[in-house]
């Protein structure tokens, strides 16, 4: 049974794009606090000020708004509690635990360089433990050199933690140097900030990436030399792309806010992300919200990599956009759609607004079994409102059928469609297949030069509902410009 107290933090750096790891990490979060009527937070670890990217911070917000990930406190900034971080820093050193460090950097350089001759791992050396520098003399001089606080890492001896997905995990203290906990400009690292904050926030549980698990011995030392109990330690695995790489773009992979504006539906990227490292316990794939939020648990948090397929989350999207109703579809598409064609819409001088509202909802059914992203939308739509087809004349003629059997083939369809007044899809199929069967071809062998004369391509939705849709004056018009085609 999990502590009723459940209080956990999605904790992002904002220098960049937020990436599907960290994407993931905030949804194992967000659906741990919601499956145990816990709280979610959002803190933001702006403590390196050099790499902070204004549209970063608003990048992620926008990302967990997009995915309906919302927080119940927050954003709170670490750069706002550079106050806090100090004074704590200041208790371990007067407790033994931490000291000033006025090393320079060029120092630091020599010794890595020489530890690089010597054939050994580079590594800070300790030198500054035997310095002792005063508070005052820090006070003094902070301004007019690099001084840094240093954690004192014990000189041996195990330390270790309990990870809630791997179990007990144990490093040794001979391979930690001293690190700093607070940098020369007054900042706190990233080990001191989040242990401070984790426990002022009551954190329950620290769920992220296994990227952490090196820098946890770190963590628990700060913890014990400030007698605070541990949160409970979940690192999840890695994602990887099908090649067993370490995911990349080049696997596929966008942030959060690209595959919005892809045309993915925020609820399956949720529910893809999900499943990424979690297992449901069954082999439920496609899942409401719900759903996932009862099923979760931490238990079921999988400690080998997971693999990150795109295909496989274009097919998931595609399914969540065949669940949606017609009219909520239609209105995804047409949002899409009514932009100009140079934005990846549909809007020109030909093709107004107007036009658009009047027709989408009646082509969205034709478009809803072929529509894997709603960017899909303008190109899967596009033949509906052009005639400009660009067509290649060979694309017009199936094998083994020759060409002026084609064009015998369209001039009898022209002349079908001339003398047809019920113009529905049922009625056209069976005129038409009486038709094939007159000019003594297979139904395929002229309904496949009909399909790319109406629409340029070789696959479409049904071939009479896409003519009806078109409409009959359109469809005629097309026939006989592949006609022309075919004879030039």
């Amino acid at each position: 049974m999990v502590n009723k107290n459940v209080r956990v933090r999605f904790a992002p750096s904002p220098t960049g794009n937020l990436h599907i790891g960290g994407v993931r990490t905030a949804i194992f979060n967000w659906l741990f606090a919601k499956a145990n009527n816990g709280k979610f937070i959002l803190r933001i670890e702006d403590t390196d000020q050099s790499r902070y990217d204004e549209n970063s911070e608003d990048s992620i917000i926008k990302s967990l708004n997009w995915l309906s990930l919302d927080w119940d406190e927050g954003p709170i900034r670490q750069s706002e509690r550079k106050s806090i971080y100090m004074e704590i820093a200041k208790k371990l050193i007067d407790s033994g635990w931490a000291y000033y460090d006025d090393t320079s950097p060029e120092e630091l350089e020599e010794l890595r360089k020489q530890q690089i001759r010597e054939k050994k791992p580079p590594r800070y050396d300790n030198r500054g433990r035997y310095k002792e520098i005063s508070h005052e003399y820090y006070e003094q001089n902070k301004s007019i050199k690099p001084i840094v606080i240093r954690f004192k890492v014990p000189d041996g001896g195990i330390k270790p933690f309990i990870d809630e997905v791997r179990g007990k995990v144990e490093f040794n203290l001979k391979e930690i140097d001293d690190f700093v906990i607070l940098k020369s400009d007054g900042m706190p690292t990233y080990h001191l900030a989040h242990v401070i904050d984790d426990h002022e926030m009551k954190i329950s549980h620290v769920i992220r990436g296994e990227e952490w698990i090196s820098s946890t011995p770190r963590h628990v030392l700060i913890h014990d030399a400030l007698g605070w109990d541990y949160p409970k330690y979940v690192h999840v695995s890695l994602i990887l792309g099908k090649d067993k790489a370490k995911l990349s773009k080049r696997h596929g992979a966008e942030s959060a806010l690209d595959y919005k504006d892809k045309g993915y539906l925020p609820e399956a990227i949720l529910n893809f992300l999900a499943l990424l490292g979690w297992s449901p316990g069954d082999n439920s794939e496609i899942m409401n919200i719900q759903e996932i939020i009862n099923k979760f648990s931490i238990d079921r948090i999988l400690g080998h990599p997971a693999v990150f397929d795109p295909e496989k989350l274009e097919w998931m999207n595609g399914a969540y956009i065949r669940n949606l109703g017609d009219e909520e579809l239609s209105e995804k598409i047409l949002l899409e759609v009514n932009k100009s064609k140079n934005e990846g819409g549909l809007l020109s001088e030909s093709v107004s607004k107007q036009l658009l509202e009047s027709k989408i909802l009646i082509l969205t059914p034709l478009i809803r079994e072929r529509i894997k992203k709603i960017s899909d939308s303008s190109y899967l739509l596009e033949y509906f409102f052009y005639d400009e087809l660009n067509i290649e004349k060979d694309s017009l003629v199936p094998k083994k059928v020759d060409i002026n059997q084609i064009i015998n083939g369209l001039s009898k369809s022209i002349e079908l469609l001339q003398t047809v007044d019920d113009f529905n899809p049922e009625f056209l199929e069976e005129k038409f297949r009486n038709l094939a069967k007159d000019l003594e071809l297979k139904a395929g062998q002229l309904f496949f030069p009909i399909r790319i004369s109406l629409t340029g391509r070789k696959e479409s939705p049904p071939l009479f509902d896409t003519m009806c849709a078109i409409g009959k004056e359109n469809s005629i018009n097309r026939l006989y410009s592949a006609i022309n085609i075919l004879n030039n």
